[in-house]
């Protein structure tokens, strides 16, 4: 198995989805193809960054010079992993991979792009239009929509200024740990954002690994329906690409 080197702490809870999940399913995958007497934990390495950082060094799209710091925030982990041993690598948040081609230059290890999964993924199960919720800059990311446009999906966020910002509240408590309400928050949103007129079954892609906290018994699902809605979960989905990638498949 492939030793994985995770970008986190930007959303430490989400980090520790992606290190257990990780575990989880290497267990899994030992007791199915290698039964053996000890199971062993993969290897993994971990640049936990600082969230303040991050987000003092968002830049202005439009302005390349302005996304500098950022950039190389990220890269220099990247970098660090490789440094470690790590042979390939994800970044366990959404928000980055508004930069993903910037980030990644010059890195030599393969990274597996959380945008590119969950288009994919959206793909497989034969939705044609997707409501991103996610982080302000996710929710406007044009490199989103295009990876999505790539599979002939229609992706787009909310219209509402007050919609968004009701799901950068959420995000917000989410990360705080404050759980209680989240999934009623988020059917008001998904109700508020979507057009009623579509008799089609709404997709929405949970593009902030925060957002799937909201819904803790499904958090491990990559897709799940809830009150009439199909949730597209991108953190479980970008830990089964990762897995996919660290075993071969």
């Amino acid at each position: 198995m492939k030793k994985l080197g995770i970008v986190g702490g930007v959303a430490w809870l989400s980090t520790v989805d992606y290190y257990s999940e990780f575990c989880r399913k290497s267990e899994l995958w030992q007791l199915e193809w290698e039964s053996p007497d000890v199971l062993s934990p993969p290897e993994m390495s971990i640049e936990s960054l600082d969230r303040s950082k991050a987000i003092a060094y968002l830049g202005i799209d439009g302005e390349e010079e302005s996304w500098r710091r950022f950039d190389d925030y990220h890269r220099e982990a990247l970098q660090r992993l490789e440094t470690s041993g790590a042979e390939f690598a994800v970044i366990a948040s959404n928000t980055p991979h508004h930069r993903f081609e910037s980030i990644v230059r010059g890195i030599e290890i393969p990274v597996i792009d959380i945008f590119d999964a969950a288009a994919k993924e959206s793909a497989r199960i034969g939705a044609s239009q997707v409501l991103i919720l996610g982080t302000g800059l996710t929710m406007r990311s044009q490199v989103f929509v295009d990876r999505f446009a790539c599979h002939g999906i229609v992706a787009a966020g909310p219209r509402e200024k007050s919609t968004r910002a009701m799901t950068a509240a959420l995000i917000q408590d989410l990360q705080l740990g404050k759980m209680g309400g989240a999934s009623e928050r988020m059917k008001e949103i998904v109700k508020l954002s979507l057009e009623t007129a579509s008799n089609a079954t709404p997709h929405v892609c949970l593009a902030c690994t925060e957002l799937p906290l909201a819904f803790h018994e499904c958090k491990t699902l990559p897709a799940f329906e809830y009150d009439g809605v199909v949730y597209l979960n991108s953190t479980a989905i970008h830990i089964n690409a990762a897995f996919d990638f660290a075993v071969g498949r």
